[in-house]
């Protein structure tokens, strides 16, 4: 899972700001198609080219967060007016300019992969300037944070030492303190958008708002040696003289007691003592005023085609069965007498199936990674230049977040891309997911996709920085399906794991529908997952909690994998002997995270120039 930003802060800060990427223009997946001749001057694709570069300008002078995971020093001003109007009324005239620009482009004339950059580019300019229009901007500018990914907590990873910005010498210190000091401004931002919505009678759920406030008072309870926010004086880089860090260190610890820990007691308060009482109880966002029309507009942004609920609620329905199914199989092989919804039990409570320790927990991924990594070239031409670490989450995360999650590199390869594992309530976790979870996260999931496309400097920036969900989640979940080719599933346990989170994907489909569509609760939703898996409760919970807070997202999952073996086959049956399985990855991940009828498009185009 990439943690995308939540809508509020996708929105207001350009809806580009999307933390993961495409893969690289290279291989022999791209070889069979007809070489591009040299582009003349002035000529179309040149044209475009000078068009993205003009609009990523643009959006860089107002898309603080962006600029700074890209490696760029922080917009001062641009950060001040997160959550603002003047953000917003930005953001449309930036949009409205595109539109018109690319308008003066011939699509005809450009070269075959710069027709699918402009595709790309036009359906999502379409679809920004859909959720900018002011009855969608009322649907969610007013609810800036929620407790998954908000900025509230996001930000303090964005200023920790280790994170996007650089700490080499005092100029970089002396920079990211006035990001810091900025900070509080930002949170009476969103405290302004939560009023609005207060005004306007849409609001959040008071789950996420306990929530929210449970997240807070996590950040508050920590000291200052261990606050993120004065990680990085608590360790100075050689080239900052001594003479200034105890100036810097005193500065930064004044700026976090003295301006942003009130800032936060002062969100805080808001949330508990005011907006508590007034948001709603249902979780659904149908249940939300205009919920309805947000979901089905949702739905289509994070799968990139239109479905409706019931039809997707359905797929998910026959999704579990059949995956039921095989893990019936593996139940016996792992030689559980009883049924399978015994068996949910047995692999929640015995031990054989949970790591005793975080370091046996650590142990196992290093090596599914070396045994995984050993495998590649049997399937990928190419590779990111990029390290992988693989790390637990700090622990003023974990209890929020994810099983695990996948924070991407510097596209200079400074910084290493980061699989990050959960180890809180470490007995609801399970050994037996660990080289799925490697495989999506990690290697040839997310690290690959999102590294490649950094490093592909030829890609315009909103093919390397870009993307969507059905895509960039959908191929991390059919870079877990490879782990049969390779040959872990053997294993009845890596087996089961892998079983049990495709059938968490499936039963996405059904909750996420059931939740937002149905009116199902919160309760509902989890006995689901837990009668038809062998999830934990822990997880369950967290996961369900997830949805209600980002409705459609996990949609993408499930939508995007079946998209992308769908084609697999489709390509296997009319290539026959000339079927490549690296030659289909490279053109796969060739020209960025793509919406998923431009993708099916290209992989045609990619059959036909091999069959020739």
């Amino acid at each position: 899972m990439v943690p995308l930003a939540q809508m509020g802060v996708l929105m207001d800060c350009l809806l580009t700001r999307r933390r993961f990427a495409a893969g690289m223009m290279a291989g022999a997946g791209l070889a069979a198609l007809p070489a591009l001749a040299a582009e003349p001057e002035g000529g179309e694709d040149s044209k475009l080219m000078a068009l993205f570069r003009d609009s990523a300008r643009r959006e860089d002078a107002i898309d603080p967060l962006s600029l700074i995971y890209r490696g760029g020093k922080p917009n001062l001003t641009a950060f001040r007016q997160v959550f603002t109007d003047l953000a917003a009324r930005q953001r449309r005239g930036v949009v409205k300019w595109q539109l018109g620009a690319l308008g003066k482009i011939a699509r005809s004339k450009l070269s075959p992969e710069r027709q699918i950059s402009y595709d790309i580019y036009l359906r999502d300019r379409r679809e920004a300037a859909l959720w900018l229009q002011p009855d969608m901007v009322a649907l969610y500018a007013v609810r800036p944070f929620t407790h998954f990914g908000g900025l509230h907590v996001e930000f303090a990873s964005l200023v920790a030492k280790g994170g996007p910005l650089p700490y080499k010498n005092a100029e970089d210190y002396r920079r990211n303190l006035e990001l810091l000091r900025a900070f509080p401004q930002v949170l009476d931002n969103a405290v302004a958008r939560f009023r609005d919505g207060m005004d306007s009678g849409v609001l959040e759920t008071q789950l996420t708002t306990r929530n929210m406030v449970g997240q807070i008072d996590a950040i508050l309870a920590q000291s200052l040696a261990e606050s993120p926010f004065t990680s990085a004086v608590r360790d100075f880089p050689a080239e900052v003289p001594a003479v200034h860090q105890s100036e810097l260190r005193q500065l930064y610890e004044a700026a976090t007691t003295g301006e942003l820990y009130p800032a936060y007691r002062k969100l805080r308060s808001f949330l508990n003592d005011e907006y508590l009482p007034a948001a709603r109880t249902a979780v659904g966002i149908s249940a939300m005023k205009g919920g309805a029309g947000f979901y089905l507009r949702a739905i289509e942004s994070q799968t990139t085609v239109r479905l409706e609920p019931e039809a997707v609620h359905q797929l998910g329905l026959s999704e579990v069965t059949r995956i039921q199914s095989d893990m019936d199989g593996v139940r016996q092989r792992l030689g559980f007498k009883g049924p399978l919804r015994e068996f949910f039990d047995e692999i929640r409570t015995n031990p054989r199936y949970h790591p005793k320790s975080k370091a046996e927990f650590a142990a196992a991924f290093a090596k599914a990674a070396r045994e995984v990594d050993a495998k590649i070239p049997d399937y990928f031409n190419t590779v990111p230049k990029a390290r992988l670490l693989i790390e637990p989450y700090p622990a003023y995360r974990e209890k929020y977040e994810a099983g695990g999650s996948y924070n991407q590199g510097s596209p200079d390869g400074s910084r290493s891309g980061t699989f990050f594992y959960n180890t809180y309530d470490l007995p609801s976790r399970f050994l037996t997911g660990v080289v799925t979870l490697y495989l999506h996260e990690g290697a040839p999931g997310h690290h690959f996709q999102i590294s490649l496309a950094q490093e592909d400097k030829s890609l315009p920036d909103f093919q390397r920085y870009g993307g969507n969900t059905a895509y960039v989640e959908g191929w991390a979940l059919y870079a877990e399906t490879l782990g049969y080719d390779m040959g872990f599933y053997k294993d009845p346990m890596q087996h089961w794991g892998t079983l049990d989170d495709e059938m968490l994907r499936a039963m996405r489909l059904v909750v996420d529908t059931g939740l937002h569509a149905k009116g199902w609760t919160r309760e509902q939703a989890i006995e689901f997952m837990l009668s038809n898996s062998g999830m934990g409760r822990t997880d369950a919970t967290s996961e369900v909690e997830r949805y209600i807070v980002w409705p459609g997202q996990a949609l993408g999952y499930k939508i995007g994998a079946l998209t992308i073996q769908r084609l697999r086959k489709k390509a296997q049956a009319a290539l026959g002997a000339k079927f490549d399985m690296r030659a289909f990855h490279d053109s796969v991940l060739g020209s960025g995270a793509l919406p998923l009828p431009i993708l099916e498009a290209k992989i045609d185009r990619w059959i036909g120039a091999i069959r020739g």
